[in-house]
């Protein structure tokens, strides 16, 4: 099953790009025994001259064409459900096992998600109440998907 984010947004190169690409690479390695691939980035850009629901609305447009067919998709919003490492890690197992063809990550704009999204996201996650940097969400995201790999391959790097 093919992992993907999909972000509004570019990441620049820099240290946060740096942590993000070491993260996704630890996630490649270890998932690729497990029948995972990716996570792959896949980057949207932030529509300019929009504002409010329109811009949400774009962005989402953006974001859904970014989905793979077939994939299930979540959407990572502040009110979705806020998921242990070993609950993501069985909701990844869960999907592949079922067969989906990929499980499509989105992280929306600065101002969330579009109603669209909302409306065809199978599933919500939350990384907390608090408020993330968008880069930094990348980033968290990506250890949390490598996390999830090697709590499916049994590693010791989680510790439950």
């Amino acid at each position: 099953m093919r992992l993907v984010i999909a972000a509004i947004g570019r990441m620049r190169a820099g240290p946060e790009r740096a942590l993000f690409d070491d993260y996704r690479n630890r996630a490649m390695l270890t998932g690729r025994a497990l029948g995972l691939s990716g996570p792959d980035l896949l980057e949207c850009e932030a529509p300019r001259n929009a504002a409010g629901d329109k811009r949400r609305d774009r962005e989402a447009e953006a974001l859904l064409g970014a989905v793979p067919r077939g994939a299930h998709i979540v959407a990572l919003d502040e009110r979705g459900d806020n998921l242990s490492s070993d609950a993501i890690a069985a909701a990844v197992a869960r999907r592949r096992d079922e067969g989906a063809p990929a499980l499509a990550i989105l992280i929306g704009g600065a101002d969330g998600h579009g109603r669209e999204i909302r409306a065809r996201a199978d599933a919500r996650w939350s990384f907390g109440a608090a408020t993330w940097p968008h880069m930094l969400v990348r980033i968290m995201l990506a250890e949390q998907l490598y996390r999830a790999a090697t709590i499916l391959s049994g590693h010791p790097y989680h510790r439950s």
